[in-house]
């Protein structure tokens, strides 16, 4: 079964744009996708920090417009920019967990996954977890499952992507944003133009159409 989990969940990969397909969140029924309230509500997530620059300016535009947001940290990250780490954890905003080195799952046993997980774990005080990519096997699912409370998302906004440009990542936005949606950006090198880009656009946006913001 893992190893069929593992061609399934490859296909879907590719399947995956901005909007996960039902089936690909029918893989891991249990994590948290979406969270619809009586009122609109979104929330921003940020994956891969943190880094210098980069994540001291995400902390000040949310500080700017006074919204919390939910950061799913890489432990090795943690290690290299304690300084960052203190900023967020005195900024007020949620951390979680995304692996001590960005690992996908599919390339590791569910135990070396799991004590990479736990590796980072060690930073971080708070049972929230991300894999990165989305990929995990069955096994590793089921593991993690026991300890921490899986989030993937409603909406990846793609900044990472060398094929999009800025306008593009906040059209995404745009598009696909609902009430509930886990909205996901990234504090990252790579991603840092496109998000820079669309970041402030996007949260002007969902505050004009009436969301709200809250933390994971």
């Amino acid at each position: 079964m893992p190893d069929f989990l593992l061609c399934i969940s490859f296909y879907v990969k590719e399947m995956i744009i901005e909007q996960p397909p039902a089936i690909f969140r029918k893989l891991y029924p249990g994590a948290l996708w979406r969270i619809p309230r009586e009122r609109k509500t979104v929330y921003l997530t940020f994956d891969d920090g943190p880094v210098p620059l980069v994540t001291e300016w995400v902390v000040k535009l949310l500080a700017d417009y006074g919204i919390k947001a939910t950061f799913f940290l890489v432990g090795d990250n943690i290690r290299k920019h304690r300084d960052v780490f203190e900023l967020l954890l005195e900024s007020g905003h949620v951390i979680g967990n995304h692996t001590y080195n960005h690992l996908q799952g599919f390339r590791y046993s569910a135990e070396d996954y799991l004590a990479n997980v736990d590796k980072a774990g060690a930073f971080i005080a708070n049972n929230l977890f991300r894999p990165p990519h989305g990929h995990l096997t069955l096994k590793q699912y089921r593991l993690l499952r026991q300890r921490y409370r899986i989030v993937m998302w409603d909406l990846v906004t793609r900044d990472y992507s060398k094929r999009m440009d800025g306008k593009r990542v906040f059209d995404n936005v745009v598009r696909y944003a609902r009430n509930g949606s886990i909205i996901t950006f990234h504090d990252s090198y790579k991603a840092e133009k496109n998000m820079k880009y669309a970041l402030p656009r996007a949260v002007d946006w969902l505050l004009e159409q009436g969301y709200a913001f809250d933390v994971l």
